[in-house]
């Protein structure tokens, strides 16, 4: 239990500092971050899918015999989520009303959040599901990383306090919600830690292929589809070896 608990939290932190690297890389190098992020999206798609496909979904129907409805709901939780945010983000000019930086603000650390949760679901299942969840959403900051600095920067704030409360929003809930989730995920039976993982897997699911993948099929330079085969490779790559 102990070992579960420090893995879940050092892929948290590992999480955290990815996100602060794509917060500084567009606040030093911003030509650099907008010209790159997609192929680290377009990687972390590849991967979060071939994860989730490959053996999140078959070990949550393994454990639990109604993981499939679960599944379902994982992925619809996560969309709505993501349509919140849309709601207040894309249908919005961009203005300097702190209001309008504030409301997506909250909902990507809510998000970053449950990203915590899910490592600690996925460390308590087994260390190779653990690993495997985190490589996928550990990737995915770096870009989650640059679009909550630059949605700061159009509502209006200064650069140096978008930077502090993009850390705090998008790094730093991850690590907490690994801290806070973990003692009750730890103490469940296997039947409801595989109603959990279903879940996560919903959302990994959602991550990758509704949220991440699009920016592959936009993106014209066909680097992007190799990216995502990479993640792909590198993916069914560490299953194999284990299996």
């Amino acid at each position: 239990m102990e070992q579960s608990l420090w893995a879940a939290l050092a892929a948290s932190l590992a999480a955290a500092a990815v996100t602060t690297a794509g917060i500084l890389a567009i606040r030093c190098h911003e030509a650099w971050a907008r010209r790159n992020t997609t192929y680290f999206a377009c990687f972390a798609a590849g991967v979060l899918i071939a994860v989730s496909f490959l053996h999140v979904v078959p070990r949550s129907f393994a454990m639990y015999p109604q993981a499939p409805a679960w599944l379902l709901a994982g992925y619809m939780l996560m969309l709505g989520v993501n349509r919140f945010l849309a709601a207040h983000v894309c249908d919005r000019p961009g203005t300097a009303d702190y209001a309008l930086g504030l409301v997506p603000l909250v909902g990507i650390g809510f998000h970053s959040f449950l990203d915590g949760v899910v490592y600690s679901i996925g460390f308590n299942v087994d260390l190779l599901t653990g690993l495997l969840v985190a490589l996928g959403m550990v990737l995915h900051e770096f870009p989650e990383g640059i679009v909550t600095y630059a949605l700061l920067l159009r509502s209006g704030f200064s650069a140096r306090r978008s930077f502090f409360l993009a850390l705090l929003a998008a790094a730093l809930t991850t690590p907490f919600g690994a801290i806070v989730s973990y003692p009750f995920v730890s103490r469940i039976d296997p039947p409801l830690l595989g109603l959990l993982l279903a879940l996560s897997a919903g959302a990994l699911i959602y991550v990758g292929a509704t949220h991440l993948l699009p920016r592959a099929e936009q993106e014209p330079r066909r680097v992007s589809l190799l990216a995502v085969a990479a993640g792909v490779a590198v993916a069914l790559g560490i299953i194999l070896g284990e299996g």
